[in-house]
């Protein structure tokens, strides 16, 4: 059975990551077929317009979309269209993992397993309400948090834990402060806990977990919080596994869903075919548990940290000499 799925090859290195993890993902005869389409500057310069039609209704289309990085030009159209994406298909749920994998120039090379769960449609992203005075000397900006889209969030994390065989799910807040806001995301987080009596849930003020996640990141599990919250842990967490290079992330919604490498797009080494595909080619694993091949998806994993126990062909920011071609080959010979 064949699923067609939109691609978005993006700017700076994202052409040359998606060469890389669809070389891998057909070496694995999963009967994808793959609809290109255009954002970011590659769309501007050939369509007029950084987010065309043509793009929203091929993932409107096909549900599943798989995205390199995309570059938003300052004062350009949207403020991000990362951003515009999430609020046209209503995807509510970004899904940040951070691993532990060997051979990486990282603070944890073990014991590191965990997800952030964050909220993507609400909070201090959905920009409104945002003025500057005439003097400039104040600027303000609405932040709404509905119970809407903090319970869905919140049993999104615990579905997920119950799904996976997680433990624990901790609710990151500050309401003790953002009593408003932060304060209903949290009366409706333990609301929504004690309909899942068999997963430990505990609570932890967002600056304390920034703390914790550095000094022991092994105890947390599944972290679920608000937009502005979970974009900080989430790059934390990255951080702690060995940067956004390692770094994947998914945006779910009810019916549609798209996956991609979070890194930029670093026109800096755009080109010179150096880049790690890893984040991609772990956001299409991902893509493979979302589309119900769970088992394949387990098959990347592995051949991924199989390559990086071998040190055969890792990109130079892996401390290889490898090409972002070379190092997709590898991984492909093991999958």
């Amino acid at each position: 059975m064949t699923q067609t799925i939109t691609v978005i090859r993006g700017d700076g290195i994202g052409p040359e990551i998606m060469d890389a993890a669809l070389y891998v993902l057909d070496a694995m005869h999963l009967g994808l077929q793959y609809e290109d389409a255009d954002a970011g500057l590659v769309a501007l310069e050939k369509h007029g317009e950084l987010l065309p039609a043509a793009t929203l209704e091929s993932i409107s289309r096909n549900k599943i979309a798989l995205k390199s990085p995309l570059t938003t030009p300052v004062g350009e159209g949207f403020s991000s269209i990362n951003v515009e994406l999430r609020k046209r298909f209503d995807l509510y749920a970004n899904v940040r993992p951070a691993k532990s994998f060997p051979n990486t120039k990282s603070r944890f090379p073990t014991g590191v397993d965990l997800i952030t769960v964050r909220e993507n449609t609400e909070g201090a992203y959905i920009g409104e309400g945002q003025q500057v005075t005439e003097d400039g000397a104040t600027a303000t900006l609405v932040q709404k948090i509905t119970r809407k889209g903090s319970e869905r969030i919140v049993r999104y994390a615990f579905d997920l834990a119950r799904r996976t065989g997680r433990k624990k799910v901790t609710v990151v807040h500050k309401a003790n402060i953002l009593k408003s806001t932060s304060g209903l995301f949290l009366k409706v987080a333990r609301e929504v806990a004690a309909q899942y009596p068999e997963i430990e849930c505990n609570e932890m003020i967002v600056d304390n977990t920034c703390m914790q996640l550095v000094m022991k990141p092994e105890q947390f599990d599944i972290i679920v919080t608000t937009n502005l919250f979970g974009d900080i842990i989430s790059d934390l967490c990255a951080g702690l596994v060995g940067g956004l290079g390692l770094a994947p992330g998914a945006n779910i919604g009810a019916d549609t869903a798209i996956f991609e490498a979070v890194h930029g797009s670093a026109p800096d080494i755009a080109g010179k075919g150096i880049a790690n595909p890893c984040a991609l080619l772990l956001a299409a694993g991902q893509m493979l548990d979302h589309i119900g091949q769970p088992g394949k998806a387990s098959r990347l994993r592995e051949a991924i940290v199989a390559t990086l126990e071998a040190k055969d062909s890792l990109t130079p920011d892996l401390g290889g000499s490898g090409t972002t071609m070379s190092f997709a080959k590898a991984i492909a010979s093991r999958v």
